[in-house]
């Protein structure tokens, strides 16, 4: 079976590898659609700051076997799978914070998602990690589930209002999904921030108050003028650009929330004026992944149609072609949600 692994800096292999073999409570998934997303370009491309380099963790497909000791689901099934789950009994678990609990990194799709076959932990399978989708959900929206989750978890830690205004820093895939997220949930003025003109025109069609370039100099003054001088009051920044989490810091209203959502570079550093946080009295929250409780909500998003992901869908790429679809879309060219299929 194939496998894509990174190999070096900027440089993935697809190789053949063994099938792997299943232990008690695992069970064995054909890979039919895994989304590429902005922690696996960084692992390609960057410097990743977490201690997984394993690729594909937004698979989704079809159970090829069981282990005997299986009783949940069977071979046939179609599904997603969480690449982490937690313990929900640890200190971080009871406090919320299930994403940075021990066991949610240790439980590992093996090889890993990116691979035409991969097995699904015991631990993952007893705990919720993995999900049934419907006959009527494709792979490609399934292997949506992951990020959506993500975006779902980093609303949970914002404070909003009904008819607040937020601006989105980043309208990549993930970036849109907070565009629609905050659609969903009322928001009266939805900003768009980017370099890319592709992903700023893509926005506009969303119905969204303005797509502005984070290059243009009147970019603050442009929100000013629309918020009766206030800024938004959340600001959502879904790049690893830190010159867009300074404009944040920049555009939120007094006492609104910035929420650092994108994945900086390892080592990355900023020379922030605190005063302006302290002063301004801003809420600086991060959110890191998702856990199974917030892949279950962003299942039942896209089911409900109240998310329609498939438009975001731009490009699928074979197995064979990942450092194809790697490049391009670490350059975003033309492109939003890039997606490998078997």
């Amino acid at each position: 079976m194939k496998t894509a692994s990174v190999k070096g800096s900027s440089i993935i292999s697809v190789d053949e590898t063994s099938k792997p073999k299943l232990n008690s409570g695992d069970i064995l998934v054909q890979m039919h659609a895994c989304g590429i997303c902005g922690s696996d370009l960084e692992k390609v491309f960057g410097q990743y700051g977490q201690p997984s380099m394993r690729l594909g963790h937004e698979p989704a497909g079809v159970i090829l076997d069981v282990a005997s000791d299986v009783v949940d689901f069977k071979k046939g099934d179609r599904v997603f799978t969480h690449h982490h789950v937690s313990c929900y009994d640890c200190h971080f678990c009871n406090h919320g914070n299930e994403t940075m609990c021990k066991k949610y990194s240790e439980t590992n799709l093996s090889p890993c998602g990116l691979s035409e076959e991969y097995v699904v932990p015991a631990w993952n399978v007893s705990h919720g990690g993995v999900l049934k989708i419907s006959d009527s959900m494709s792979f490609e929206e399934a292997a949506m589930i992951e990020p959506l989750a993500c975006c779902v978890r980093a609303w949970k830690k914002c404070d909003y209002n009904e008819g607040d205004s937020t601006a989105i820093f980043g309208v990549g895939p993930t970036g849109m999904m907070h565009v629609m997220l905050a659609q969903a949930k009322k928001f009266s003025k939805i900003f768009c921030f980017d370099v890319n003109d592709f992903r700023l025109d893509f926005a506009k069609k969303f119905n969204i108050t303005e797509s502005i370039s984070s290059m243009d100099e009147n970019r603050t003054q442009k929100i000013l003028d629309q918020t009766n001088n206030l800024g938004v009051d959340v600001a959502i920044v879904a790049t690893s650009s830190l010159k867009a989490l300074e404009d944040a810091i920049d555009m939120v209203r007094k006492g609104g929330t910035v929420m650092m959502f994108g994945v900086p570079s390892k080592g990355a550093m900023i020379d922030l004026d605190m005063s302006k946080v302290y002063s301004k009295e801003i809420t600086l929250v991060t959110s890191y992944a998702a856990s199974d409780d917030d892949t279950k909500a962003a299942l039942e998003l896209i089911e409900s149609s109240k998310i329609d992901v498939k438009q975001l869908i731009t490009h699928t790429y074979s197995i064979s072609d990942t450092q194809k679809a790697f490049d391009h879309a670490k350059t975003g060219d033309n492109a939003m949600k890039i997606i490998i299929t078997k």
